[in-house]
């Protein structure tokens, strides 16, 4: 918990109580390693003892990471079976959300941390697309968000610089599907594991961060098309990329155009998920239908 100044915690704790949700905190949440992490124990008690507790209605993780896949193998899925209850987080917890969705059949959120809560401005869009997926049962019309930012939120909150946001529809069509996806390069750390999703009729959301640049996405997505599964993708939403990747409209729509697995299939990018703010929230499991029109791009949550 260290990692977020007590300002922000606060902004998050009033924005949860806005939610008329009540905050609690693993035992060992306030550890911090020389890794800005705590033990493999420590961690798996914390979450096994959220989903055992019948006073715990959801979990939120704190913040992202590296080390995630660390848990796996002591991950108690038949506990989490047995309590199923909404997992929201992003980033390295993609490798979480998607061992609990194929071991223990439970729809999973990729979304806000609960640090994210704590952003003190231009934060509308993220709150709002969270509610609606974990508040409500109606269909989510997904739209682009008038505008984003990258920055260090909780370094400099006054140092923001919002941009004109937009999707970019690389390949038009329409494709219906279960939702899978997130962190890209965390996703993939799954390949050939017991963990990894059927992506067999999914439509697949992938994004990365500022170390990923056009050479690391392009590899890493390369390597998505290798799993079992792969050739039956039936659509694709890639998040928007930190200004630090140098990844440009024209790198990716050269990028799509030569994979040959991307053939037909519709492609969206420039989406408002991932490491630049805001971000939305989809559900792990669920099930979407992607539309890549060019005056009109948008990503229909229908079962989340």
């Amino acid at each position: 918990m260290g990692a977020i100044p007590m300002p922000w915690r606060t902004i998050a704790d009033e924005r949860m109580d806005e939610l008329g949700l009540e905050v609690s905190f693993g035992e060992h949440a306030g550890e911090r390693d020389a890794f800005d992490s705590s033990s493999v124990a420590s961690r798996l008690a914390d979450l096994h003892a959220a989903f055992a507790d019948p006073e715990v209605d959801g979990i939120l993780t704190f913040i992202g990471g590296f080390n995630a896949n660390q848990l796996l193998a002591g991950l108690d899925l038949a506990l989490v079976a047995a309590n199923p209850k909404p997992f929201c987080g992003y980033s390295d917890i993609t490798v979480l959300s998607h061992a609990i969705l194929t071991g223990a059949g439970v729809v999973t959120y990729s979304g806000p941390h609960w640090s994210t809560f704590g952003m003190r401005d231009h934060f509308e869009d993220t709150l709002a697309w969270f509610r609606a997926c974990l508040f409500d049962d109606a269909p989510v019309t997904l739209r682009p968000a008038a505008a984003w930012t990258d920055d260090a939120w909780f370094a400099d909150p006054d140092a923001r610089d919002p941009q004109p946001g937009g999707w970019w529809v690389l390949q038009p069509g329409a494709a219906d599907g279960h939702l899978l996806g997130g962190n890209l390069s965390t996703l993939n750390l799954l390949g050939g594991t017991r963990w990894w999703p059927s992506l067999d009729g999914a439509v697949v959301v992938v994004e990365d961060d500022f170390e990923s640049h056009v050479h690391d996405f392009a590899r890493n997505l390369q390597s998505l098309f290798h799993q079992p599964g792969a050739d039956g993708i039936r659509g694709l939403v890639i998040g928007r990329f930190q200004t630090a990747s140098g990844v440009t409209r024209g790198l990716l729509t050269e990028l799509v155009e030569r994979t040959p697995q991307l053939a037909g299939v519709p492609v969206v990018a420039n989406t408002d998920v991932g490491h630049t703010n805001p971000l939305f929230t989809f559900p792990v499991g669920g099930r979407a239908r992607l539309l890549a029109d060019p005056s009109d791009p948008r990503l229909v949550l229908t079962r989340h």
